[in-house]
Formats: C-alpha cells, sequence, structure tokens
C-alpha cells in the first residue's frame, strides 16, 4: 500500500505590522493621589521611576473593555475586513475570569469569528511573545491575518499601601493587526525565561488561599533591585541579540521602545545599548505607567502619533518582565 503523503500549510514568506490602535484607562491619577498610603512624595516617585501620572480605569470598565477600543481602531486604520482576522491573541495578567479566553471574547465584539482564538500569560513580554507567534501563525499559512492585543487592568491587582510596584501600574490596551508583506516586516524573535527569579515579581498569595479565607485578595509584588539588575544588565544582551539576528545595528534604528516599566530603567538600557541621538526612545511611562503586556503597544501609537516620520522606520522592541521571562525583536513601523 501506498504510503500517504501529509499536506503540510505553506504561507508567505514576509509579514509585517500594519496598523496600531490604543486604549488608556479613562482616568489620569497623579502621584498625589497615591503618595498617602505608601507614606511617599511626589519627588521620590519621580525621581524612582520618572511617572507623573498614570491612567487608570473605572470600576465599570475592564481589560476586555480597553482591548475591544484598542483592537477596533487598529482594524479600522488597516482597512482589513474584520472576518479575514482568523487568529486573535490577547497578551494579559489581568483577565477578570479565568476562563473564557479574553481573546475569545474579543474577537466577537470585532466582528472576527470565528477565529481561533486565545490569551497568552507572558506578563511584560507578552506582547512580544504575541507577536512571535503571529508571525509565525501566518507564514506557516495556518493564518492569513492576526489580531495582536495586549491588555491590562492592573489596578484590580494593586495593593494602595505595597511600596514596591503599586504606584508604578496602569491600565491600559494596545492592539496590532499583522499580515502578509512584500518584504521583511518582523524579525526573528529573541525569547527565553529565567523561571529561578520567578518570585522577583510575583502574586503575594494564590486564589485558593483566599477562598480560604487565609489572605487578603492577591496582588503584585516585586523586588525592586532584582528587577532593576537584571533588566538592565541581562536584558541589554536579549536587546543587543535580537538586533544581531535582525542583522540590523543601532545606528540604523529609528526608535526603540522597551517594556515601560520605569525611566530609570528605560535610560540605563539606552546607555547600554550605547543607541545614537537619532534614534527616537518610547518614554510613554511618564503618563501611562508600567501597563505591562499593553506597554509596547501603547508606546508605539504614542510614539507613531508624535512622531509620525517615524512610519516605515525599523523600531527595537524589548518586553521584560515576571517570570522572569523576555521577549525581544526588530519590527518595521507601521
Amino acid at each position: 500500500m501506498t504510503k500517504p503523503t501529509l499536506q503540510q500549510s505553506h504561507g508567505p514568506q514576509y509579514t509585517r505590522i500594519l496598523s496600531v490602535g490604543a486604549a488608556r484607562g479613562d482616568l489620569s491619577v497623579p502621584n498625589a493621589d497615591l503618595i498617602g498610603p505608601i507614606d511617599s512624595s511626589d519627588e521620590w516617585i519621580q525621581q524612582r521611576t520618572g511617572i507623573i501620572s498614570r491612567t487608570r480605569a473605572g470600576q465599570d470598565i475592564q481589560a476586555v473593555d480597553l482591548a475591544t477600543d484598542a483592537a477596533r481602531e487598529a482594524i479600522e486604520k488597516s482597512g482589513i475586513d474584520p472576518k479575514l482576522i482568523d487568529a486573535v491573541i490577547v497578551a494579559t495578567i489581568s483577565n477578570g475570569r479565568q476562563t473564557p479566553s479574553m481573546a475569545a471574547v474579543l474577537a466577537d465584539r470585532v466582528g472576527a469569528n470565528p477565529a481561533a482564538a486565545y490569551d497568552v500569560n507572558a506578563a511584560c513580554a507578552g506582547y512580544t511573545y504575541a507577536i512571535a507567534q503571529a508571525d509565525a501563525l501566518i507564514r506557516t499559512g495556518v493564518a492569513h491575518y492576526a489580531l495582536v492585543v495586549g491588555a491590562e487592568k492592573l489596578s484590580d491587582l494593586v495593593d494602595p499601601t505595597d511600596r514596591s510596584i503599586s504606584f508604578l501600574l496602569g491600565d491600559g490596551a494596545g492592539a496590532v493587526v499583522i499580515g502578509p508583506s512584500d518584504y521583511p516586516g518582523i524579525s526573528s524573535t529573541v525569547w527565553g525565561s529565567d523561571g529561578s527569579k520567578a518570585d522577583a515579581i510575583t502574586m503575594n498569595s494564590t486564589l485558593q488561599e483566599y477562598r480560604r479565607g487565609e489572605t487578603e485578595w492577591p496582588t503584585l509584588r516585586q523586588e525592586g533591585q532584582t528587577v532593576f539588575r537584571w533588566a538592565v544588565w541581562d536584558m541589554a544582551k536579549v536587546a543587543k541579540k535580537a538586533l544581531e539576528a535582525a542583522g540590523i545595528e543601532s545606528d540604523q534604528l529609528a526608535a526603540f521602545i522597551p517594556h515601560q516599566a520605569n525611566m530609570r530603567i528605560i535610560d540605563e538600557f539606552a546607555k547600554q545599548l550605547k543607541l545614537p541621538a537619532s534614534v527616537v526612545i518610547a518614554r510613554d511611562v511618564a503618563t501611562t505607567g508600567n501597563t505591562s503586556s499593553a506597554s509596547i503597544p501603547l508606546a508605539t501609537h504614542r510614539l507613531l502619533q508624535e512622531h509620525p516620520e517615524l512610519s516605515g522606520g525599523l523600531a527595537l522592541q524589548i518586553g521584560f518582565g515576571a517570570g522572569l521571562v523576555f521577549g525581544a525583536q526588530v519590527v518595521v513601523l507601521p
């Protein structure tokens, strides 16, 4: 009997980001509103983080609502019929429900049913992970167009009295549509994790402990110095590897869009990479705060609003955070 030949799918050679959309929380929360419970000052927060204010969403707004607004903008700007989007990937750590996935709800809301839809939990690296997956799905022919969203409502995970991370966090969503391209628009991704440092950024308790009444509502905590050293020194090496994987020198970049953890990390990052003055550095954290998986697409959206001439240029983006997980790639800005 003749051995059957299995068919495998094949797609376009290249992909690129077609458009970007954004949605920030409806509330602007200045440092002055947060300093009481942490016994601090506006000056202390600005010196440590560069954050002046952060956007947060009201009680009636969920992360999926922010994701929906950002996704609709990205789809409209892409000019792609949402029915042609057959993969929806949402990077998030703040879905209010364990199930269903935020992506499945989002796909229905934007008219992309019956797209494959799933969430990615890779914290602040989630968006870069999702970009890598969307790129691979399209180039292997599994999907034709993909919607990638980073969406967070981190204010739900905040202890107002915690001095380690609470004043950093904001709410928002950023979205991109990815599709086939005539030229390379997304480089190979350099990604990975170091679970041995998992306690550096973590939840302080489990839902099971909360249910048994053994603890308060679980909230985020971090070891600031451990995270700072890891982000600046180890992630600079990852960023350099991403440039090598893309075949790009730093002076060929138009922009550098790191995860918006805090301004000190961003500034040290730029020094480590020895970026020339011609490279525009995203600093959205100053008025948006740290929005985890949403921070890179939100920063990209603002950067293109303020510098439309960057469209078509190369941007190095890198996410890093709880896990400890990291991902970096070079993309052509839409």
